[in-house]
């Protein structure tokens, strides 16, 4: 699994006076799913763009399978899958002929062709409709459908641009568990959304994208970590309570605020989980009873509303 899968050093993207990306540098291990987010506008599609070869930088440089995305577009293609933001299926034809087509395009035989649309079709679990028109197929099965078209060549990299706008909750999951799959099998993903909590459960990595720069990158935890939203809510029985449990609080070195909810109650900034067990001692030598306690990591949500507040897009424009 070693090896860099996807490389970006400087890369720049202008339409007109319009910056679209600006100086981007990312890289993307071999069997690991990148999770790009960022605005409408960032820069994310432009991006996929970009390292899919559909358009050509303006300034840097970027390698996919380590190839030169400018200059070495073909042998690009021939180890990429692209699925966009709609399922970009022939409607016309049943969910098998789409894939046999495909395949036949890519230079397969009949027999060929015939074999991997099977394959594909069980794993996607659409077997039971493989005959049917691809128009009569629900959201989440054309998403299915997309996914697995853009798998027919057995790409080394994948670029899942949005792959579950517009699907309900079940049919996103199901995508997951297939992502899940194909990175189990050393496929590379990288994953453009607008879901925190798909990039949370999916990405190894993520990169915030905000007026074509990257603003922040790394783990989902490293990102929570910055954002410094862990906190203890503690439910008192009193206002007499709250008071004689935050002079408590403060002697130990925390600094609690007051809490809107049923009842007198505090908020507790920590540093981590460890610190329960402070509050907790310190509720016990104020003599208070807590009556409830709740622990809090910061989210994908905080670290994004975090960014957003401080960086603004830097222009605007139709790339996102």
């Amino acid at each position: 699994m070693d090896g860099v899968m996807i490389e970006v050093e400087g890369l720049t993207k202008a339409f007109g006076s319009m910056v679209a990306l600006d100086d981007v540098h990312l890289t993307v291990p071999r069997g690991s799913v990148l999770g790009l987010l960022g605005h409408n506008g960032a820069g994310k599609t432009t991006l996929v763009s970009i390292l899919s070869t559909l358009q050509q930088p303006s300034k840097g440089r970027a390698r996919v399978a380590g190839f030169d995305v400018a200059r070495q577009g073909v042998e690009v293609r021939r180890r990429i899958g692209l699925t966009g933001q709609y399922a970009a299926v022939d409607e016309t034809l049943s969910g098998r002929d789409n894939l046999v087509l495909i395949a036949r395009l890519l230079g397969a035989s009949r027999a060929q062709a015939a074999t991997r649309a099977d394959e594909l079709l069980e794993v996607f679990r659409l077997t039971g409709a493989a005959g049917r028109r691809a128009k009569t197929y629900s959201g989440g099965m054309r998403r299915r459908l997309d996914l697995a078209a853009g798998l027919v060549g057995r790409p080394e990299v994948i670029f899942l641009d949005e792959p579950t706008t517009g699907l309900d909750p079940a049919a996103r999951r199901d995508l997951w568990t297939v992502v899940e799959r194909l990175v189990g099998d050393g496929v590379t993903v990288l994953l453009t959304t607008q879901y925190l909590e798909e990039a949370d459960h999916l990405a190894d990595s993520i990169t915030v994208l905000s007026g074509g720069r990257i603003v922040a990158s790394g783990t989902a935890e490293e990102l929570k970590s910055r954002a410094g939203h862990r906190q203890v809510s503690v439910l008192l029985h009193s206002d007499a309570d709250r008071g004689r449990t935050d002079d408590a609080l403060r002697r130990a070195g925390l600094m609690p605020v007051p809490h809107d909810a049923d009842g007198p109650a505090l908020t507790v900034p920590v540093r981590d989980s460890t610190q329960i067990a402070a509050v907790v001692r310190a509720a016990d030598e104020a003599n208070v009873e807590i009556a409830g306690l709740a622990y809090a990591e910061p989210t994908l949500d905080d670290v994004y509303l975090a960014l957003n507040h401080v960086t603004a897009p830097a222009r605007q424009g139709s790339s996102s």
